[in-house]
């Protein structure tokens, strides 16, 4: 997935907010940031690894480590007593798993590391043209992306045609 991440982000984040007013901006952030945050492993890749090993095989593109990442921020949380903020907890995790099942639709990702070294995806995607994002542009999955955004976009304007309602109601 290249454009849907963030989108899709939005989409898992949505109803949390609906159902928590009073943290829907930190749940809508949350939400956003975790759904591209695997993805930060782009710098590393081109910038340090030269692109010599594929992206998704970082640790960050491993389940294993955002369950594990998770429990230990529930842990502290539950804790100290905020386990108000545990909803941003799982609005990042449900964000961030959702990003790396997005990337399995037609990217290998080993779900099971470090257990296993299998690696899933849903779909080939042959390589027929240069450059090598064209292959993905024009393939079939790319639609899907193309129907995530134009979802999240029509809800979004909803929500911000909503918000500026209350606003000026409010002033």
């Amino acid at each position: 997935m290249f454009i849907a991440h963030l989108p899709a982000g939005y989409l898992l984040s949505r109803p949390f907010a609906r159902r928590h007013p009073e943290q829907a901006k930190a749940i809508v952030g949350v939400g956003l940031l975790f759904s591209v945050l695997p993805d930060f492993d782009l710098a590393y890749f081109y910038l340090i690894d030269q692109r010599r090993s594929p992206h998704h095989d970082y640790w960050v593109h491993m389940p294993a480590f955002w369950l594990l990442v998770a429990a230990i921020a529930a842990f502290f949380l539950w804790a100290s007593g905020r386990r108000r903020h545990l909803i941003l907890v799982g609005v990042g995790l449900i964000s961030v798993l959702a990003h790396l099942v997005m990337d399995s639709i037609a990217a290998d990702l080993s779900w099971l590391q470090p257990f296993s070294d299998v690696r899933v995806n849903l779909v080939h995607v042959p390589a027929l043209y240069k450059p090598w994002y064209l292959n993905f542009l024009l393939h079939w999955t790319f639609a899907f992306e193309l129907l995530i955004m134009a979802v999240a976009g029509g809800l979004a304007a909803c929500d911000l045609r909503a918000w500026r309602v209350v606003e000026s109601g409010a002033a």
